[in-house]
């Protein structure tokens, strides 16, 4: 276990994400004094080498394919978390990172001697439910498979007294 003061948090980013995830994060940092580590993980691609400071060189799942939407996705989310940390007096850095989500926040969190990983549940429908029961939630992969602790953000208030089996949907 790495302990939490003095050290940074890592906290996982996607595309249209809830801002709960970005202001729980946030606040964490701050009542902890460290720096965020912002991360985004594109599954389309795959690293080709980690760097010690937690970035990555990476390339296309598909070496023949043209894929430069990264390079927007990338702008995208700089843009989106500069204009959302306007203000803030939280010291915070971004990374784009690829490959499997739970294996790429690790690396990072351990090239930045991170003390935590903060990840948001899925939103609810887009069909995505299934397949998280199916594969298994980023946030399980990283409880089960890494030493730091795993702050899990939910997105949607469940009523246990509606709740039904996931085939029910």
């Amino acid at each position: 276990m790495v302990p939490f003061p003095g050290h940074p948090l890592v906290v996982g980013v996607v595309e249209d994400q809830d801002p709960l995830v970005v202001s729980t994060a946030v606040s964490l940092a701050r009542a902890l004094g460290v720096r965020a580590y912002f991360a985004f993980v594109d599954t389309s691609r795959f690293a080709v080498e980690e760097h010690e400071d937690g970035s990555v060189d990476h390339t296309a799942l598909d070496p023949d394919s043209v894929d430069d939407r990264w390079e927007e996705v990338d702008a995208n989310l700089r843009r989106h978390l500069t204009e959302t940390l306007r203000g803030e007096t939280l010291d915070w850095e971004f990374r784009y990172l690829a490959g499997r989500p739970d294996r790429a926040l690790t690396h990072l969190a351990r090239a930045v001697d991170a003390s935590a990983i903060v990840v948001g549940t899925r939103a609810p429908g887009g069909g995505r439910h299934m397949r998280e029961i199916l594969e298994g939630s980023v946030a399980a992969h990283l409880a089960h498979h890494q030493h730091r602790a795993v702050v899990t953000v939910p997105l949607a208030v469940v009523d246990w007294k509606e709740l039904r089996a996931p085939w029910e949907h």
